[in-house]
């Protein structure tokens, strides 16, 4: 039931169709009591800088899901970012501050972390490998130096892509060990998958899986469909692995707590989730 007193969070992108976050937060919102509603809000590039200011005058505005194509224009929109917007630069949530001000965060890569460490896995003091240093897996990247690993290697098919993902951390977090343009899994603890590989029948493999050691922990960003045949291969050399959705349904209690909502679990999410 929407009423007077509603909050709104506003999913914000183009086009709308795609958009799952209204079948996973709206029923759970409804099952608990919680008087918020995510609403998807289809706008094009040329009018969103305009429209997010706008939204926040609403006085009963929450805050703002961000998707495509805005993540990248929204961080020039904002008046305060987090580091893990800036290294990644881009934001996909945003909410006003009580002084006025709007403050950007990007939760991608948060999801991936609070995944791994829900698993049981150490990330601190680790070695990892991200392949694909576009927007989520510079989230990635950013969430795991902020996170603790010691070392991070960077591969992209763009180079310049992965150098300037590197300088950004560097920047932030002087103390990482950050390699860039190598994309062997050798010796690394974790290792990422945050590239388009695996979407389609017959992609190569993002890396060499037989250099894979069993002992890593390796994660997909492809949500399509869950065991990709990436997650296949490392799942029958005995590594354990975290599928794509999981980062969806892991950074969704850290909006909550963004928004300031109950704090809520990925399990609570998917019970209540009407995604089929």
């Amino acid at each position: 039931m929407i009423s007077g007193t509603t909050r709104l969070i506003g999913h914000i992108g183009f086009p709308t169709e795609s958009f799952k976050s209204p079948m996973i937060y709206n029923p759970y919102f409804e099952r608990e009591g919680i008087d918020a509603v995510v609403v998807p809000m289809g706008c094009e590039v040329p009018d969103y800088p305009s429209f997010l200011k706008l939204f926040f005058r609403l006085s009963n505005a929450l805050g703002t899901l961000i998707t495509m194509p805005h993540k990248v224009t929204t961080l020039s929109l904002v008046d305060e970012a987090s580091p893990t917007a800036a290294i990644a630069g881009a934001c996909n949530a945003v909410r006003r501050r009580e002084d006025g001000r709007l403050e950007g965060d990007l939760f991608d890569g948060e999801g991936f972390v609070r995944g791994m460490r829900r698993k049981g896995r150490v990330i601190e003091g680790t070695h990892a490998l991200v392949v694909g240093a576009g927007g989520v897996g510079s989230a990635i990247a950013a969430s795991l130096a902020r996170a603790g690993v010691a070392r991070i290697t960077l591969f992209d098919s763009h180079p310049e892509a992965a150098l300037q993902l590197a300088e950004r951390l560097k920047r932030h977090y002087p103390a990482l060990e950050v390699e860039v343009g190598v994309n062997d899994p050798a010796g690394c603890d974790i290792v990422v998958n945050a590239t388009p590989l695996g979407m389609r029948a017959g992609d190569p493999l993002p890396v060499e899986v037989a250099r894979v050691a069993p002992s890593a922990f390796v994660g997909e960003v492809v949500m399509t469909h869950e065991i990709t045949p990436f997650l296949a291969a490392v799942r029958a050399r005995g590594c354990a692995f975290q599928v794509g959705t999981d980062m969806l349904f892991e950074q969704i209690p850290a909006y909550f707590e963004f928004f300031g909502l109950p704090p809520t679990t990925p399990e609570a999410l998917r019970a209540a989730a009407q995604l089929d």
